[in-house]
């Protein structure tokens, strides 16, 4: 299914004759995602050890399917699109505005990331990698994820992920502000966005009214808990 690029905007003319006016807009096609142990670079083998702690190593390999499964989905979506990919922008949770975006992208493509062979494939299409989040940002929610997985132990892990709440909140929605101001400045007329954002992520209310947003895949959970 192709995504337009322009819309037609049928207004009265000065001299009350029907004119059509040529507007282009701006698309942006936004998917939810789950990350896997792939995406968590250096952390991945503490968060691993934790989730099988919390979980039991039988529920822990269910949800691994589960998101593998997730992640065939969303390729198989993305690859049936008809997409201009001269005109399309990728942003994806968790990459930073660098300057070494690709880099990372294949660096985490080659350690086994879905997320990331994806973008990769989109990149190698044609689609530019867009630098996505503060990288400011991103050290303090490393940080944040850093103190709970020094933790002795499951309950103590659990004490402090507790204490975080506020804390993870305010900065989940400082994050979510930067993505989407990145979105309105970055993402031109008649282009193509596609954002994979966490499913806890939220951006309603934050991007640009011209910006048609459309949902292949699913809404996010966020969006939805504002909905209901």
């Amino acid at each position: 299914m192709g995504f337009g690029i322009q819309r037609a905007v049928h207004l009265r003319c000065a001299e009350e004759q029907d004119c059509t006016v040529i507007v282009a807009v701006r698309t942006l096609i936004y998917i939810p995602i789950i990350h896997t142990q792939a995406d968590m670079g250096r952390l991945g083998e503490a968060i691993r050890q934790l989730s099988i702690e919390k979980l039991g190593h039988q529920e822990w390999e269910r949800n691994v399917q589960a998101i593998g499964q997730l992640w065939s989905g969303i390729r198989e979506a993305i690859e049936g699109q008809d997409l201009p990919y001269a005109q399309v922008r990728v942003y994806q949770d968790g990459l930073p505005d660098c300057g070494r975006e690709a880099q990372i992208v294949v660096d985490l493509a080659n350690a086994g990331s879905p997320n990331h062979q994806l973008l990769l494939y989109l990149m190698e299409k044609g689609a530019r990698m867009m630098g996505t989040e503060s990288p400011d940002l991103l050290l303090e929610e490393y940080q944040l994820v850093q103190q709970i997985l020094h933790a002795r132990d499951l309950g103590e892990a659990e004490q402090v992920e507790s204490r975080q709440e506020a804390l993870s909140q305010s900065l989940l929605e400082r994050r979510d502000r930067y993505i989407a101001r990145r979105i309105n400045e970055t993402l031109g007329q008649g282009e193509t966005g596609i954002l994979f954002l966490g499913m806890l992520h939220g951006l309603e209310g934050r991007l640009d009214g011209d910006i048609q947003v459309s949902y292949p895949i699913l809404r996010p959970a966020a969006s939805e808990r504002k909905r209901s």
